[in-house]
């Protein structure tokens, strides 16, 4: 089963349908789909390359043309990378009236590339559809495609799975990855020391934070009986700890050696969730008071410490917080400006 991304992650999943949209009324037949323009080229010797991944090796002989990305944040170190992608991820929650992000639609705007097909709300990879769009390159590197899927999507084009568990890869093997598999890797690597600096710049703003716990959780609007809280695997908590922050030292000990990027625990244990900081995620959409107030009046929720002090933070609006959960080098310098900041500000009430 296609595994939706945890909805604390983002307050809803970013998911595929088998239904294909474009951004506006596009089809989704091939020879309706010209191929995308580039604002990059594949580099000399890079191609054919064999790229490695959970479900074995994946060779791809020539610079792919029409590429479509079934990942949570693919779709973002494509276009990093110079190539528009044919079809993508419709953003759902934390979108903007296109169904993207700001911050994609920007960097589509300066390559001159045309609006990709996108996908929009079911719990199945669709092949069909997929094969309609006749890609010469598939990537799912940040996804939970399962291994049936994968068969039945490698019959159609060459397919670059995630390299480890389902939904962790972190965003500098995403890069690396996709960056091989598009032929550009001299400039995955420069995209990645341009976005490392980016995050170096960020924790040099804020020295505040270096060493500071945090609890990131999401908490259910209509189910305050469970916290969900994320582990060190979770791409997001890996991003915070690359700017100073720690994940607290209860989690470490409740998560022990799970490799999932998210478990539970009974709000009854609400007060031993201990930690400088907290960033506690909806998974619904209410108002950021109503959350508030929802959170702060529960009798057992309150008891988060970082809560009882008032050294928390919502996540803000969607938007705001989707540049952290699905984190690449065109949304990572956002979220430095507008998510890092407001961390700290929660971090200050700690005392």
């Amino acid at each position: 089963m296609w595994r939706p991304r945890f909805l604390a992650a983002a307050g809803a999943a970013v998911v595929l349908t088998a239904s294909l949209t474009s951004c506006s009324t596009g089809s989704t037949e091939a020879k309706e789909q010209p191929a995308p323009e580039r604002g990059s080229k594949a580099e000399e010797g890079a191609l054919p390359t064999t790229v490695k991944h959970v479900f074995g090796e994946t060779t791809i002989e020539a610079e792919p043309k029409r590429v479509v990305t079934l990942g949570w944040s693919d779709q973002d170190f494509v276009l990093a990378l110079g190539v528009v992608p044919v079809a993508v991820n419709k953003v759902i929650w934390g979108g903007n009236e296109n169904g993207s992000t700001d911050w994609f639609d920007q960097e589509l705007e300066r390559i001159g590339g045309e609006a990709p097909v996108q996908y929009d709300g079911s719990t199945a990879a669709p092949v069909d559809d997929i094969a309609k769009l006749d890609p010469d390159l598939i990537l799912a590197a940040n996804s939970g495609v399962t291994k049936a899927e994968y068969a039945k999507l490698s019959k159609i084009a060459p397919v670059v799975a995630y390299p480890g568990a389902p939904w962790t890869t972190d965003w500098q093997d995403s890069l690396k990855l996709i960056g091989q598999a598009l032929g550009r890797p001299k400039l995955a690597a420069e995209k990645l020391a341009k976005t490392q600096d980016v995050l170096a710049q960020a924790q040099q703003d804020h020295p505040e934070l270096v060493g500071t716990t945090v609890l990131f959780a999401g908490i259910s609007t209509a189910d305050l009986s469970k916290i969900d809280y994320l582990t060190s695997h979770d791409t997001r908590m890996k991003v915070l700890e690359q700017v100073g922050l720690v994940n607290a030292p209860v989690v470490k000990k409740m998560a022990g050696d799970s490799t999932a990027f998210y478990e539970s625990v009974s709000a009854e244990r609400a007060d031993t969730l201990a930690s400088d900081v907290a960033i506690l995620m909806p998974y619904e959409e209410p108002t950021e008071a109503e959350y508030i107030k929802q959170v702060e009046g529960d009798a057992l929720i309150s008891k988060i410490p970082a809560v009882t002090r008032g050294a928390w933070w919502t996540g803000g609006a969607p938007r705001t917080m989707l540049s952290l959960s699905a984190p690449s080098p065109l949304s990572l310098p956002w979220a430095m400006d507008n998510v890092i900041p407001e961390i700290a500000a929660a971090a200050k009430k700690s005392g």
